[in-house]
């Protein structure tokens, strides 16, 4: 008797642990749709905040300080003045920087991280171009070494040679050829986790307009 209520016991325990699992996938893949469909400051203000709740009560799961550093940079990029360009920036490193704890060696993470680097530039081209840039670039190069067929670390990366390229003056062929091999990518990647990453392949195409 005491053999079966121990099974029963741990039955209902398993049968919980699922259910909270589904419920916070359930959550999420809710406010993954939402931070990729905001259009105004205040829907991206809104589910990024959610997002950190979900963080706070999930201190060993990745996926909501990725998608509450996203929200940030988002809103980033929205910011006409430069220095809230980098207060937002600066939220979504902080929420990188906690990922890494996490998930140190996760690809997506270090691409997000190449991303921030990327937008600092647009803050002040003339002065930060030199620092963030290179640090853009070696980001981007770790996320494509920790996972080659990663297509969003080989997008940024290939944004990142655009634009390069064009301060320079310079021929985009490299961009133009890592660009078409991240939307390779983005049609042969599969990834087993629910809530990874899909973002970027519509911005993949655009960039590629611009090599014909």
């Amino acid at each position: 008797m005491k053999t079966k209520l121990i099974s029963f016991f741990l039955m209902i325990s398993l049968s919980t642990v699922a259910l909270a699992t589904d419920k916070y996938t359930e959550n999420m893949q809710k406010y993954i749709a939402q931070v990729y469909t905001a259009q105004t400051f205040e829907q991206l203000q809104s589910v990024t905040n959610a997002l950190d709740r979900i963080a706070q009560a999930e201190p060993t799961r990745w996926e909501p300080l990725y998608y509450s550093a996203f929200g940030n940079l988002m809103t980033a990029v929205r910011q006409q003045e430069g220095s809230k360009k980098d207060q937002y920036l600066d939220l979504a490193l902080a929420s990188i920087e906690k990922a890494k704890k996490l998930v140190p060696g996760e690809s997506e993470v270090i691409a997000l991280e190449g991303f921030v680097h990327m937008i600092r530039v647009t803050v002040d081209p003339a002065t930060r171009g030199q620092q963030f840039s290179g640090l853009a670039m070696q980001t981007f190069g770790k996320a494509v070494q920790l996972n080659p067929d990663n297509p969003r670390a080989l997008s940024l990366m290939a944004q990142m040679q655009m634009g390069t390229a064009r301060f320079f003056n310079a021929p985009v062929t490299e961009a133009c050829g890592t660009a078409k091999l991240a939307l390779e990518k983005f049609y042969s990647f599969t990834n087993d986790n629910l809530l990874a990453p899909r973002w970027g392949k519509e911005m993949t195409e655009e960039l590629l307009t611009s090599c014909k």
